[in-house]
């Protein structure tokens, strides 16, 4: 597949990112193209638009981490609200589509909501990114301050928490162990199907009480 990139049609080669030079109207224009389409993925960040398209290691790695973290959450008996998939934006600052949010502290601040205000609404507990192409970079999370970000990259999960004005690698404040419990699913996704990992992980944390 060639890149095409055309008032009508927006078509990259799985894996491919493009960087455009684009103020905030390109983007909006760019953005209502696509429409509901999950690729490519867009981003905005002044100045330039980047444009992804996934692989499909990165949807199935984006949903098994999404299970885990769901799986988790009920584990706890914690109620959430997660979204997926969801661009969040900040006119003439940035644009960023995570592939999972959840909403843990403040799930009331947005149940039964069908919009959510990224200027005035709280941001997302939680938003899971998968970098398979390099396309991530935790500094997008910043103009949204959202507290806890999960990215996945070469298969290892970083786990960023804010702090002041950065964002630091460190532990979850939600799950004890989830970085080795991920890395265990991870290395079982090479042979078993996501179903499998995912009873597996249940009957594990059910042996853990």
């Amino acid at each position: 597949m060639d890149t095409v990139i055309t008032p009508k049609r927006i078509e990259l080669p799985p894996g491919a990112v493009l960087k455009l030079l684009g103020g905030w109207k390109d983007y909006q224009v760019l953005s209502q193209q696509l429409g509901d389409r999950s690729s490519p993925r867009i981003k905005y960040r002044r100045g330039e638009i980047l444009l992804m398209a996934p692989l499909a290691e990165h949807g199935r790695d984006a949903s098994l981490l999404a299970d885990i973290a769901k799986v988790l959450l009920d584990h706890l008996e914690q109620k959430y609200d997660s979204f997926t998939p969801i661009t969040m934006s900040l006119p003439e600052i940035s644009g960023i589509e995570p592939d999972y949010c959840f909403y843990i502290e403040n799930w009331r601040a947005v149940v039964g909501k069908k919009r959510i205000d990224w200027e005035s609404d709280p941001p997302p507990d939680l938003a899971i990114e998968i970098d398979v192409t390099s396309y991530t970079d935790i500094n997008d999370f910043l103009p949204y301050r959202v507290p806890e970000v999960w990215i996945l990259k070469s298969h290892q999960l970083l786990i960023y928490r804010l702090q002041a004005e950065s964002y630091v690698l460190t532990e979850s404040s939600y799950f004890t162990n989830v970085r080795e419990i991920v890395q265990q699913c991870l290395q079982m996704a090479n042979e078993q199907t996501t179903s499998e990992i995912i009873r597996w992980l249940k009957n594990f944390l059910h042996g853990q009480q």
